[in-house]
């Protein structure tokens, strides 16, 4: 898989700059404290286990996440913030737990832990980067082959190790679990990261202390009757620092540095503990066992100091895990249990000890009480085998329930007939949470609530797979909805789609499913009817319901709906995109009648798509013969009348149908993949000629050539622009790349690097699409086009020109030249003059036509 591929197989915002502390702290406390005989032995058999269990997850390679419980997964932000809600934003600032979103194999947004893992200060200095380039060299290829592997929303990744690369250089251990989601409506990869190193460091903490606990060597001393010296091992000089001949003869308080007599230890049953000191002063556990000799004692000192500090130090790292940790004993009493194990059971501290295990109250998935055969303790003695990831509920005393996941396994301690059972719990209710909330994003529009294309699509596939089902489709577009967005905003837009989709959902029956695809598109699925008139009769009582007037910001506003209708009767062989697709061609098909209209599916409308493949394939055949002609339109300056630049165009004359008109040669080339070589080919051809041309008259205007989205997103597109430039000894600053006002909006880089060059940039077909000019002022721009679509409203829609004049005082008051497209008429060009407009160019100005006719056309345009 190639690191730029991460896109989501098919399928900012706010980004914190400031740490923030882990929502769940760590609780501490003593464990191992004086205690009843046999104490410091189970603690010793808690090490040991603890030791083995580390030892078994890292052979079978299962990471801790899944330790913890899987699931854990990031909410979708929108672009204003408001379908994440402050309780979830709040919780992932505050997680310890590492998240990031990228998409396209860039990253979009970091939590506070992840700023804290890779050393940034603020987000800004990860965000934008390639996913790629935050992950250590050795780690990359699992990470894309993991990511590879999520194909379907909602999907994710088993949790796994992985290093991280700081940006300082160093590295960092975490463990990760990647989910395909989607962030601002698009597809996106959410990682979730636990950090490691203090894991880590506490394993190889265990693994030192055990090696020292297990290999600790004995001192052995002989001495006299009267305690003197008579013999003295290797060990107890290593043990003590003394040599052999240093202590001969000497008695054997002195060279233990603490009283002691044989005889007393001895008479006190053989066995003692003390405190022995080295000849460096270094003080010592040690276990002194003591035998009478036939000439005097012989002493085994075993030297448990590091097995002491090992005890302590792992009773301390068993206190500060976040993880429950219970050690139920052979007779079903509780006889450790850590902090948190009382923080997450709701239990005062220091109350489960000596508790029968089954007075902890647990209910399985479905809210059944758990039987106490069934309880990990019993389940673990029965089987002898660990299990983990079991998932439960503990009803607490405080009436709360919690949602745990955990691990079991056998304790068996030397001599122990009935083992007892080691159980460690993590409390995953909050990620539970996550994960609930994630599966419904995943499958509902985040704006109207409704159901997304996803759940859509999966309801109609269950529906038409019913064999004596009848099944209704309509595919609702709202009309002239781009109009509201760009005159009144986004606000008051997404405003109206959620009052839409409340009346549609109000109006629909109550097993209907009702969706919103995307945009101003909606979707209601029936089952309900199964006679044309029916449908007639529920399409008229949407589009009633729907043109009702609503008031939205103090506005009053009429809607008016487009329906396409598509009924699949029983055997009927189409799919549910099939039928979501000609419910779509019946939807275009209603608007060519007028607003408001509704249409039902034919089989013609399907062989108009056809037709529409037969003329690209006839495009594809134009272009490799160089059959598409570049002509060119003058811009001219409204105050001077001057013509300021040429707009270079691609004119196909079709031998069958004729010339066909540029809009939909566009839209022809863009559908087959032949945008980038015709826009290549125009650029090319327009810049060389153009530079000629003025050369040759002596005239000065810039050159303008739209570039298409694909253009923008070829990575060679900067070089082919300025080697073009070169060729044809034509300045920077006198070509102006037009770009279609909805493709600037994911193209900021792109249009950044364009400007820096000296190029200009015109916003194209301002207003078709669904930005703001404040969105589009966010980039480096010249000019903006006032879409062909408001100036021929001009001088006969009373709503055209107060739409046009608004456009015209924004963009003028961030210095921006507004040329307006397609004037036909003297009185649009009237109405032009007067709102002030800058530039125009259409039919009534000047006509595009080839280079040759340029000069006659500029002496007529400039007189």
């Amino acid at each position: 898989m190639d690191p730029d591929d991460l896109d989501g197989g098919t399928p900012d915002t706010h980004r914190p700059d400031q740490d923030s502390s882990p929502a769940n702290g760590t609780a501490t406390c003593t464990v191992g404290e004086p205690g009843p005989p046999g104490t410091a032995y189970r603690h010793t058999s808690l090490v040991r286990l603890l030791t083995e269990l580390s030892a078994e997850r890292d052979q079978r390679g299962e990471p801790a996440l899944a330790f913890l419980g899987k699931g854990y997964r990031l909410l979708e932000q929108n672009s204003d913030g408001g379908a994440l809600g402050t309780q979830y934003l709040t919780m992932v600032e505050a997680s310890p737990y590492g998240i990031c979103v990228h998409q396209r194999g860039k990253v979009v947004f970091v939590n506070s832990a992840t700023m804290r893992f890779v050393g940034a200060n603020v987000s800004t200095e990860i965000i934008g980067m390639h996913i790629t380039d935050l992950v250590d060299a050795d780690s990359r290829d699992a990470l894309l082959e993991r990511i590879g592997s999520l194909v379907t929303p909602g999907s994710f990744s088993e949790p796994t190790e992985m290093t991280l690369q700081t940006l300082q250089g160093g590295k960092v251990a975490v463990e990760s679990q990647a989910v395909l989601t989607t962030w601002e409506g698009k597809p996106a990869y959410q990682v979730i990261m636990r950090d490691l190193t203090t894991h880590k460091a506490a394993e190889a903490g265990l693994r030192f202390q055990a090696a020292l606990v297990g290999h600790a060597s004995d001192a052995i001393i002989a001495t006299s009757p009267d305690g003197l010296v008579t013999s003295w091992n290797p060990a107890a000089e290593a043990v003590y620092g003394h040599d052999l001949d240093q202590v001969i003869g000497v008695p054997v308080s002195e060279v233990v540095g603490a009283p002691m007599s044989p005889r007393q230890v001895v008479a006190a049953g053989g066995v003692v503990q003390a405190t022995h000191f080295s000849a460096d002063g270094t003080a010592l556990a040690v276990r002194v066992s003591a035998a009478e000799m036939f000439d005097g004692y012989v002493l085994l000192c075993a030297d448990e100091t590091a097995q002491r500090r090992a005890e302590a130090e792992f009773a301390t790292v068993v206190e500060t895990l976040d993880e429950g940790v219970l050690v139920v004993g052979p007779g079903g009493r509780i006889e450790l249990a850590n902090s948190a194990a009382h923080r997450i059971s709701g239990v005062p501290d220091g109350s489960l000890v000596g508790l029968e295990s089954r007075t902890l109250r647990l209910h399985d998935e479905y809210g059944v009480p758990v039987p106490v055969d069934d309880l990990p303790s019993a389940r673990v003695r029965r089987s002898g085998k660990v299990e983990t990831g079991r998932v439960v509920q503990v009803r607490r005393r405080d009436g709360a329930h919690r949602w745990l996941s955990l691990t079991s396994g056998p304790l068996m301690a030397p001599g122990q007939s009935v083992p007892s059972v080691l159980t460690s719990f993590a409390d995953i209710t909050e990620r539970r949470a996550i994960s609930e909330r994630l599966a419904y994003e995943a499958t509902h529009d985040p704006l109207t609530r409704l159901a997304n294309r996803t759940l859509a699509l999966n309801h109609l596939g269950r529906t038409i797979a019913d064999p004596a089902g009848t099944t209704t489709v309509m595919f609702i577009d709202l009309d002239k909805f781009k109009i509201i967005n760009d005159s009144l905003g986004h606000t008051v837009g997404d405003q109206v789609l959620r009052i839409i989709g409340e009346r549609l959902r109000a109006a629909a029956g109550p097993s209907d499913l009702v969706g919103r695809l995307g945009g101003d598109e909606f979707l209601v699925i029936t089952t309900g009817y199964t006679e044309a008139a029916e449908v007639r009769a529920l399409a008229d009582h949407l589009q009633r319901h729907l043109a009702e007037s609503l008031t939205v910001h103090g506005r009053e506003l009429h809607i008016n709906t487009s329906i396409g209708i598509v009924i699949a009767e029983p055997g009927d062989t189409r799919s549910a995109d099939e039928l979501l697709e000609d419910a779509d061609l019946a939807m275009y098909q209603a608007k060519t009648f007028g607003p408001g209209r509704y249409a039902f599916y034919a089989s013609i409308m399907r062989e108009r798509v056809h037709d529409r493949f037969i003329l690209e394939q006839d495009l594809r055949n134009a272009v490799a013969a160089g059959l598409i002609e570049t002509v060119y339109q003058p811009v001219v300056d409204l105050r001077t009348g001057e013509m300021v630049a040429v707009k270079a165009k691609s004119r196909w004359d079709h031998p069958v149908r004729g010339p066909i008109d540029p809009a939909e040669l566009v839209e022809i080339a863009d559908d087959g993949d032949l945008l980038t070589i015709i826009g290549a080919e125009v650029l090319s051809k327009a810049v060389g000629e153009i530079s000629r041309w003025r050369a040759d008259h002596g005239v000065h205007c810039n050159v303008n050539v739209s570039l298409s989205v694909r253009q923008l997103g070829d990575p060679m597109l900067l070089q082919v622009v300025q080697t073009t430039l070169e060729s044809a000894g034509l300045r920077p600053h006198d070509l102006s790349l037009d770009v279609d006002e909805t493709a600037l909006k994911d193209a900021a880089d792109a249009v950044d690097a364009l400007r820096k060059t000296g190029v200009k940039v015109t916003a194209e077909r301002f207003g078709a699409g669904y930005s703001s000019l404040a969105q589009l002022c966010r980039l480096d721009l010249n000019v903006i086009e006032i879409d062909r679509s408001f100036v021929a409203d001009l001088g006969r829609s009373s709503d055209a020109e107060p739409i046009v004049a608004g456009i015209m005082a924004m963009a003028h008051a961030v210095d921006l030249v507004v040329v307006a497209e397609g004037v036909e008429t003297a009185r649009q060009l009237e109405v032009l003059h007067e709102l002030g407009c800058d530039w125009a160019k259409g039919p009534l100005v000047a006509p595009p036509g080839p280079v040759e006719d340029l000069r006659s056309t500029y002496e007529h345009v400039v007189r």
